[in-house]
């Protein structure tokens, strides 16, 4: 076993504090080495201690998190999970934390250690465990709302003859941001598993949405999927591909979790296969663990296209790489190029 993964703690509450330190030192792979209630204490210490990771509450005392954040990374860029609230101010300032360069976030449970809140505990380990691995580079910040048409109007309703599909976790959530704002408004119906919880994805959809000229919405049991728009599955339902004569339906569903998640690639990736067949390019991005790639492999068998984003512009290379192992990917190209490729195979 290598070293272990040193962990900085910064949150106000002493309590959280000394929940988050016995959760994470009960792993062997993990060493908290120190705690800060604030981010003035948490600069000294990130200096002293030279931790791998960090978790950071979103809501902090004297310095907000976001304020911190955005000085470590254009100072020291480090991986960071944030811990955040479930509040409609919370998913904004998570989102926008994720725009700075945090590589993931966990909500914030009731702070105890029943067998509910121990799997959320579980899930934060696992970040850590990802984020340690994760390729941390400064963000951009994002251009502003793209051009739309001269109408005003973002993109024709008419109903899509092919399907893109998107599969996505760790990471995602920018590079999905990157890839959609290359898209052009007149391209075909998109739909999107990004792994992220309850009331994260309509924050998500619109705030995209608001830089994209495609129409990007959190999609609803029976939406019709249209060119020029894209559908992100909402947290806790699975997202499925559905035909009804020339049209393409999104349907809903909240069945068990596969591979630990709802919504599943890997359930849209099927769906996709089965009824959009050659009429579907299937896309896998950053993200830990395998969700995705056997869905991936069946797009490519039922004579759909399929895209791999490479190593080097992945936050974890996890589903890509489980992909590409499988022979799932017909392409392995960065994210820079992802839209152009995607066009290109478009004709």
């Amino acid at each position: 076993m290598g070293e272990k993964i040193r962990v900085l703690i910064i949150d106000d509450s002493a309590f959280i504090q000394k929940i988050l330190t016995q959760v994470l030192s009960e792993d062997p792979d993990i060493e908290v080495v120190g705690v800060a209630p604030d981010p003035y204490v948490a600069q000294e210490k990130v200096r002293a201690l030279k931790p791998d990771v960090l978790t950071l509450d979103v809501e902090m005392p004297r310095m907000d998190g976001l304020t911190f954040l955005e000085e470590l990374m254009r100072t020291t860029p480090m991986p960071v999970v944030m811990v955040s609230s479930l509040t409609q101010e919370g998913c904004e300032t998570t989102l926008r934390s994720l725009e700075l360069g945090a590589v993931d976030f966990i909500t914030k449970p009731r702070m105890d250690l029943s067998p509910t809140t121990r799997d959320i505990w579980a899930d934060l380990v696992e970040k850590i465990k990802a984020a340690a691995r994760a390729h941390v580079r400064p963000r951009q910040e994002a251009a502003g709302p793209r051009a739309l048409h001269p109408s005003g109007a973002k993109a024709k309703t008419k109903a899509t003859q092919l399907v893109i599909a998107v599969g996505a976790s760790t990471g995602g959530t920018e590079a999905i941001r990157d890839f959609l704002t290359e898209m052009p408004a007149d391209c075909p119906g998109i739909v999107i598993v990004q792994h992220m919880p309850e009331k994260f994805t309509r924050a998500f959809a619109d705030r995209l949405n608001n830089t994209c000229a495609i129409e990007v919405k959190e999609a609803r049991d029976g939406d019709r999927i249209l060119s020029g728009h894209a559908f992100i599955a909402p947290g806790n339902h699975h997202l499925e591909l559905r035909r009804l004569g020339p049209q393409f339906l999104a349907r809903l569903h909240d069945g068990p979790p596969v591979n630990r998640h709802r919504p599943s690639a890997d359930v849209l990736f099927r769906s996709v296969a089965a009824h959009a067949g050659g009429n579907a390019i299937g896309v896998i991005m950053t993200g830990m663990g395998d969700d995705g790639a056997r869905g991936l492999l069946a797009i490519k068998e039922a004579g759909g296209r399929t895209i791999a984003q490479d190593e080097a512009t992945s936050v974890v290379f996890g589903m890509p790489k489980e992909a590409i192992a499988l022979g799932a990917a017909d392409r392995v190209v960065p994210l820079d190029r992802m839209a152009e490729e995607i066009m290109k195979l478009l004709g």
